[in-house]
């Protein structure tokens, strides 16, 4: 399979640079899986979608304010911080812009000297390991003192930090969204329980590999970049339950399906797990958890799109980005979403 096979045409201006001022009002594209074949609602629809018994399984994971800018010490000169993950306590990798300004035992400032930064080492792909200083709760000046790290095609600044994180975001450590749960409101997913659906939390940590571009033209030569996750008990108890009744697991985002499907990978039944994954899911690739997936419009040639394709095959896949972009729909982090059943 050639990456050229994921391809389609996408008109600049229908990436989303806003979220909706309503989350839920958000459009929803229904795609049978089986057939290819669509229907057009509104994301508030998805509980039409969903029946009784059935498990829908969510990310809970929170995006770090993981852009940092600052100066270096004694010379002044401007630097950028994008924190990936966490190493210790307070030493992270992370990318600097620019890196040359950054060999070991380099030093910086951000904000009014709130938080010190010093360089320890370079590692994978020039990135750097960094201790940081600081007095406090290191996530409160974080919070202070960083930006959210939004994706690359969205280039209008976000006015409400709160925007690019899930209303059940709670544990902190992702550089971007798991963007599939942003369309939820509390109110929805309150509709959802009382309909006899039963939700579940898994966490993976969304890493900027996420937005890497697959290089190779042979897909299988692409190298997954790897994500923490976790997988507890009672969520392996819930979609084993689920699978024993006969009901469906649905999986919000391609996070949470690479989590179930990690875990799932020799089958049923799951049991609780933590760990990094580098799963890469592409067409031929078989699902052993998930019945249906939420998701947003993808990259033409990501991972991503080769993810959905391997579920409802990429003819379908594609025809469906067609009528998308035909349709007008808005497209990825704040775009609009997928219901593949």
């Amino acid at each position: 399979m050639k990456k050229s096979d994921f391809y389609y045409d996408l008109p600049q201006e229908l990436i989303a640079q806003e979220p909706l001022k309503d989350r839920s009002s958000s459009r929803l594209m229904i795609l049978d899986k089986n057939n290819g074949n669509t229907e057009h609602k509104h994301f508030y629809d998805i509980i039409d979608e969903l029946n009784e018994g059935d498990a829908l399984i969510l990310n809970d994971t929170k995006v770090l304010p993981a852009r940092l800018y600052g100066q270096k010490e004694g010379t002044g000169g401007a630097i950028e911080f994008l924190l990936l993950h966490k190493h210790t306590l307070d030493t992270w990798e992370v990318i600097l812009k620019p890196g040359r300004k950054a060999k070991p035992g380099a030093k910086f400032i951000f904000g009014n000297g709130e938080l010190k930064a010093e360089v320890l080492e370079i590692v994978n792909d020039g990135n750097r390991l960094v201790k940081f200083t600081y007095e406090g709760v290191f996530e409160e000046v974080l919070d202070k003192l960083g930006e959210m790290p939004l994706p690359h095609y969205i280039t209008k600044k976000l006015e409400d930090k709160d925007r690019y994180q899930t209303v059940y975001a709670k544990n902190l450590g992702s550089a971007a969204a798991p963007t599939a749960g942003l369309h939820f409101t509390p109110e929805l997913l309150e509709k959802i329980k009382n309909k006899g659906v039963n939700i579940g939390y898994v966490t993976l940590h969304v890493g900027l590999g996420t937005f890497r571009p697959v290089k190779a033209d042979d897909i299988l030569d692409h190298k997954m970049h790897s994500e923490f996750y976790v997988l507890p008990q009672e969520v392996a108890d819930l979609v084993n339950e689920t699978k024993a009744n006969g009901k469906r697991v649905i999986s919000v985002g391609t996070t949470a399906t690479r989590v179930l499907e990690t875990v799932g990978m020799n089958g049923l039944p799951l049991s609780e797990q933590t760990g990094w994954t580098d799963i890469f899911i592409y067409p031929g690739k078989e699902f052993h958890v998930i019945d249906a997936l939420i998701t947003n419009f993808h990259l033409p040639e990501s991972t991503l799109i080769m993810l959905v394709s391997a579920l409802a095959g990429r003819e379908n896949v594609l025809s469906a980005y067609k009528e998308a972009v035909e349709e007008k729909y808005r497209f990825f982090s704040f775009g609009d979403a997928m219901f593949i059943r």
